[in-house]
Parts: C-alpha cells; structure tokens; sequence
C-alpha cells in the first residue's frame, strides 16, 4: 500500500516529537508536526487550513493522508482554575480537528487520558466502562472524546496512561533530577497505573494509522494502549532509581494525604490491552522492560535539563 502523509498535531510535545521522529524513518512518508504555537487546535481556520494542507499534499504525492491529535492542555492542576482554557483545546479543539478530517475524508486518532474514569475501579479499565471524571482535566478530555466520536470522521479515540519521554515535563524526568539532589525520596505508592514509554506509544499509534487508512480499519473507535502490567509511583520510582545505578531504598513510600493537590488523582486507573488487541493491535511491552530499554537508548536525554 502507498505510505502515509501524516499530520501531528502537538507537534514539539513528548509524544509528537517521537511521533515525527519515527514517522521520519518510514520510507517514502511524509509527515508534518508542527508545534501549538504553530497551529492552535482551538482556532478554527487554523485547523481548517492544517487537515486541508495534509490532505492536498498526501494524495498529490500518492499517499494517504492520516491526522494524529497528540497535543492537549496538560497541565492537571492548572486546569482546575483554568478549564475554560482546557476545554478549548481538549475539547472543543479535538472537535475542530474532527469536524476538519470528516469534511476531507481524513481518518484521525485522537489521545485521550484514564482520566476520564473515576479511577476507583478493582480491575484494569475496558473501553465501554462507565466514565465518570473527578478533576477538571479529566471531563475537558472526555468532552473531546465525545465531539471526535460524534464527528462523522473515521476516527479512533485512543486512552493512554502516565506517560514519559525523553523530552519536556515528565515523571522520569523528574526523578532523574531530584535522584541528583535529594539523599531521600518521598512518593506516593496508593496510586496504581502503567508507565507508558512514548517511544513504544508512538509505535502503536503509527500502527494503527497504517491499519486506519488501509481498506479494512479496525470497527472498535475506542481504544487503550499503555505499557503493559500495573505499578505504583513509588514502584515506578524504585525502578528509575535502580536504573540510574541509584540505591532504590532511598525511595520511601507515602500516601496522596502526604502531598495535597486540588485535584483528586485516580487511586486506580490500569487501562485493560484487550480492545487494542482485538483490532489486530500488537499490545506494548511491559513497563519494567521499556524502561530499561529507555533508559538504554535515551538514558543522556532524560538527563538533560
């Protein structure tokens, strides 16, 4: 099948730029990624103007042309006192985008969060689960997901968990450098989710374009993709540590009372492979191993202020 012209949005984000540098080792692709203060998802002829560009250059070059939504607002805490702000990108934003890609014939793949899930659940989340967001960030994300299922477009709405690069504001990150700063490290270990490598989510992501333009896309829209198994931040920690050739004992396990914040984070979030799976997915590795693999292959980034 011909190659993909390929629009990220949220381009110079963790995940776009692992998006864009992935998609530029595919042969005869051509892939567009450009930041937020290039193309505001909020600003409607912006939009317009960015899935006609990609659509007009995709099909004049023989490819098929497919938009991945990898950028959003962020900022969880922020977003409690600054929603209206979040709802314009994640949701309004996300239907901009959608309502651009029905009117082009443009499949999209649209990032979503466990945040939409109350994350007092006992088992790892299924896509048809019942919703029920407890912050601010989590109801702007589930917003956006209603308006990109409710387009018209071929589109995917794709869940993911507590990711991490090598680039901009991540856990990782961050306890790359308070390991170097700090002789012990309080973390909240009544958390539970999944670690999820952007490298290996750009992977499947790209893999599911491929499968999305092609003549027979997956007919589940709602999907989860994370690292698999399950952990708790301080685990998760633990581990960095322990890759950082760091003793993991100097990690110490607290609880989410220890560390005040006006959002109430999920205590249980785990997104279930199942639905990634049956659309002919293959499901990521575990988050232990990425980590490693991380670490081994980007370990001086992660470093980098």
């Amino acid at each position: 099948m011909p190659g993909l012209g390929l629009l990220v949005t949220g381009g110079r984000g963790q995940l776009g730029t692992d998006l864009a540098a992935l998609a530029s080792t595919k042969d005869g692709w051509l892939t567009h990624a450009p930041g937020s203060a290039e193309l505001d998802v909020s600003e409607a002829d912006a939009v317009e103007d960015a899935v006609h560009g990609i659509a007009c250059a995709a099909r004049d070059a023989g490819l098929r042309p497919v938009v991945i939504s990898a950028g959003a607002y962020t900022a969880v805490d922020a977003a409690e006192t600054d929603e209206d702000r979040a709802l314009a990108i994640n949701g309004t934003g996300a239907g901009l985008l959608a309502k651009a890609c029905a009117a082009r014939d443009v499949p999209l793949i649209h990032l979503s969060t466990d945040y939409v899930f109350p994350g007092d659940g006992t088992r790892p989340y299924e896509p048809g689960d019942a919703t029920g967001p407890r912050s601010a960030y989590g109801r702007t994300k589930l917003a956006g997901e209603r308006a990109v299922l409710d387009s018209g477009a071929l589109a995917y709405v794709v869940r993911t968990q507590w990711v991490y690069g090598s680039t901009g504001k991540n856990f990782v990150r961050t306890m790359v450098r308070l390991e170097s700063s700090r002789d012990t490290l309080s973390v909240v270990d009544d958390q539970v989710g999944c670690p999820t490598w952007t490298v290996d989510l750009a992977s499947g992501l790209l893999d599911l374009a491929v499968l999305a333009t092609g003549p027979n896309p997956p007919e589940q829209r709602l999907l989860h993709c994370a690292g698999g198994g399950e952990t708790t931040w301080y685990r998760f920690t633990q581990a960095i540590f322990t890759e950082l050739g760091a003793d993991p004992d100097r990690v110490k396990p607290c609880t989410s009372a220890d560390f005040p914040s006006p959002v109430k984070r999920p205590p249980y979030s785990v997104l279930s492979p199942k639905s990634w799976e049956s659309a002919g997915l293959t499901p990521l590795r575990p988050w232990r191993e990425a980590l490693t693999a991380a670490f081994a292959e980007q370990g001086e980034r992660f470093r980098t202020a």
